[in-house]
């Protein structure tokens, strides 16, 4: 397998999540094989965020830049970054990477029209659910993106920074997630919904009451970086 170098630290909870996942799946794929060589270097959090809370774009691309080139030096023959919402100038930094990166977004656009997906809503940070980083990849596909409106935003944003990333998975807040699909899947005409955020999956597991499937980025994400590695 090649060697994976992975960004992570954005957040703490979903950086164990991919850890474990690429384990499992590495062995679901080569049962009884070697575990995959995996180098993780933990970025700051809290630095990211305020570059992206700020509309600091090229600054939160200088900042990831080294980071990656770390990850090519310690021996990493190609790479991720463990999370959504960074994914915004992912096109900066894969120009600049000296090793391949997989992209969650490009992963999850052919998830989708695999499955013949035509519009889909999408969850995740602020960031996220504002950013053109998804639209962009998916519109030249055919789907159609839809998000919440500014208010749910507000309420996703707010659970998304304050509760999930620190590791807090509250029944009530599962509960209005769910609302806000529900209310999505009724009035936007959404065939499924994309968790955006890489901590979403942790918390909305179960999609058979919402009656159309998650689109879980990380899990699609790992699958595609386990391809890659055994390639």
């Amino acid at each position: 397998m090649k060697i994976i170098g992975m960004i992570g630290g954005i957040g703490p909870e979903s950086t164990i999540d991919y850890y474990k996942r690429l384990l499992d799946g590495t062995e679901k794929r080569n049962p009884s094989g070697p575990a995959p060589s995996i180098i993780i270097n933990s970025i700051d959090l809290q630095k990211g965020l305020a570059l992206l809370g700020t509309n600091q774009l090229s600054e939160l691309a200088e900042y990831i830049v080294p980071e990656v080139m770390r990850l090519h030096d310690a021996g990493a023959e190609f790479g991720f970054l463990a999370a959504n919402s960074p994914h915004i100038v992912f096109d900066d930094i894969a120009r600049r990477s000296p090793i391949p990166l997989v992209s969650i977004v490009e992963a999850t656009c052919a998830e989708a029209k695999a499955r013949g997906f035509t519009k889909l809503g999408l969850l995740g940070t602020r960031f996220t659910m504002h950013g053109r980083f998804y639209p962009d990849v998916f519109t030249r596909e055919g789907i159609e993106l839809a998000v919440p409106t500014a208010d749910e935003q507000d309420y996703v944003h707010d659970k998304y920074i304050n509760e999930l990333i620190p590791g807090q998975f509250l029944p009530e807040t599962r509960q209005g997630l769910m609302a806000i699909a529900t209310r999505m899947k009724k009035q936007d005409g959404i065939q499924g919904l994309i968790l955006g955020g890489t901590e979403l999956p942790l918390i909305l597991t179960d999609s058979s009451l919402l009656g159309i499937p998650f689109l879980d980025t990380t899990q699609i994400h790992v699958d595609a970086i386990l391809e890659t590695a055994m390639v």
